[in-house]
C-alpha cells in the first residue's frame, strides 16, 4: 500500500463553557505538537459514515453508493445500494448514516439511513440492507417519512448500548418542527431494530427520544452509558449535549448560555465560532468531534471545559472512528463547500492515547 504522511497541528487550550474569547483565540494556545495521519484511501466521494468489520471499512458515500477499503493494503471496491426508492443527492442529503448489523458475521446486513423524493416531497427513511456480491440490496424498511431538505437532514445512526437504533434528525430547514413532539424532524429518534417502538420510550408511541434540536450530526455514549450528540448552531453557537430522555434542547426558541423553562441548555457550545460539528466518538473521558467549518478534529472533556485541537489542514471532517489507540476520520472537501485538492476526499488513520 502506498503511504501518504500529512503534518498536522494540535493545540491545547481551557476554556470555560460560555468562553467565547478563549474559543476565538487559539493564538493564546498554551502547547504546540506536530503530529502525522496515514492516509489509507484516496479519491472518495463525499463519504459520509466509517463502519469496520475486522480489517475491512465500509464507507457510506454521499451520492449513493458504498465503498469497501481492505484496511491492509488501501484497496477499494464501488459497492451499488439498490433501494426501492432512489437515495436523492441533493443539498445535504443523500445516503448518510450506514452501520453495519451486529450479526454482520451472519446476515450480512446493515442499517442505512437516506434522502428520497416522494410525491415532490424531500425525506429521509431507514432501511436495512443486505451484502450481495457487492450490492446491498433493501431487505425491509425500518422508518420512513422523516422530514428533509436541502438542509438539515441529519442522518447519524448508532446501535446503543441498550440494543436500540438511535438515528438524528435535522429539522428539515424549519425550526417549528423540533418543538412540535408529533413531528419526527428536529429529533433523537429511538427505535427498536426491527422498526418498532420501544415500550419505555419517554412519549408513548413515539420514536421521539430528545427534541428541539437544530442538526444533530453526532452519537456517542460514554463508558456509563450516557449519550451525547453533537449539533450545529444558527449563527455559530454550535453545541455538544448531553441527551436525556423526554428532555427539550431548546431549538428555535434558545441557543448558547440562552435559559427558559423546561429546556436544557447544553454542555458545551462555541460561542461566536462555528465548528459545523458531525461525526463524534468517546475516549478516556473526552469527546472527539470530526468539525466540517472548523476543519479539524476537536476534543472537549465531559465537564465541557476543556477544548483541544488535535488535527487540522485536512480540510472539511465528516465522521470519526475510534479502536483503541488508531482514530479514524473521512474528509469532506468535495461535498460543495470544500476546497477540494488532489487526492480528496481521503480515509486517514491517526494514532491518539
Amino acid at each position: 500500500m502506498k503511504k501518504y504522511l500529512i503534518t498536522l497541528t494540535a493545540i491545547f487550550f481551557v476554556a470555560g463553557c460560555a468562553g467565547d474569547d478563549e474559543l476565538s483565540n487559539e493564538n493564546e494556545a498554551s502547547e504546540v505538537v506536530a503530529r502525522q495521519a496515514e492516509v489509507i484511501v484516496t479519491d472518495l466521494q463525499i463519504p459520509w459514515n466509517i463502519t469496520k468489520h475486522n480489517q475491512t471499512f465500509y464507507l457510506s458515500q454521499r451520492t449513493g453508493s458504498v465503498i469497501k477499503v481492505d484496511g491492509g493494503n488501501g484497496s477499494k471496491t464501488m459497492q451499488q445500494v439498490d433501494v426501492t426508492k432512489d437515495v436523492l443527492h441533493i443539498g445535504e442529503g443523500g445516503l448518510l448514516g450506514f452501520i453495519l448489523s451486529p450479526n454482520f458475521d451472519s446476515n450480512q446486513e446493515a442499517y442505512a439511513y437516506h434522502t428520497y423524493e416522494e410525491n415532490g416531497e424531500v425525506l429521509n427513511r431507514i432501511v436495512v440492507l443486505q451484502l450481495n456480491q457487492n450490492t446491498w440490496r433493501e431487505t425491509s424498511v425500518i422508518l420512513e417519512g422523516i422530514p428533509g431538505g436541502r438542509i438539515h437532514n441529519g442522518g447519524r445512526i448508532k446501535i446503543g448500548p441498550d440494543g436500540k437504533l438511535y438515528a438524528t434528525a435535522g429539522d428539515a430547514g424549519n425550526p417549528n418542527h423540533a418543538q412540535n413532539v408529533s413531528s419526527l424532524a428536529g429529533k433523537i429518534l429511538r427505535l427498536e431494530l426491527d422498526g418498532s417502538i420501544p415500550d419505555d420510550n419517554p412519549i408513548k408511541n413515539s420514536y421521539v427520544y430528545s427534541y428541539g434540536h437544530r442538526n444533530p450530526q453526532g452519537l456517542a455514549w460514554d463508558n456509563n452509558g450516557k449519550l451525547y450528540s453533537s449539533e450545529h448552531g444558527q449563527s455559530a453557537h454550535d453545541e455538544i449535549n448531553q441527551i436525556e430522555a423526554g428532555k427539550n434542547y431548546g431549538w428555535p426558541v434558545i441557543q448558547g448560555d440562552e435559559k427558559a423553562s423546561n429546556m436544557v441548555t447544553p454542555l458545551f457550545h462555541t460561542g461566536e465560532e462555528t465548528w459545523a460539528p458531525s461525526g463524534i466518538e468517546i475516549k478516556n473521558g473526552n469527546i472527539y468531534v470530526a468539525t466540517l467549518r472548523g476543519e479539524s478534529i476537536r476534543v472537549v472533556d465531559l465537564t465541557g471545559t476543556k477544548v483541544e485541537t488535535i488535527f487540522e489542514g485536512a480540510g472539511r471532517m465528516r465522521d470519526i472512528l475510534i479502536e483503541e489507540n488508531a482514530l479514524y476520520s473521512i474528509t469532506n472537501n468535495r461535498d460543495g463547500r470544500g476546497n477540494p485538492r488532489e487526492g480528496d476526499d481521503r480515509l486517514f488513520k491517526l494514532t491518539i492515547q
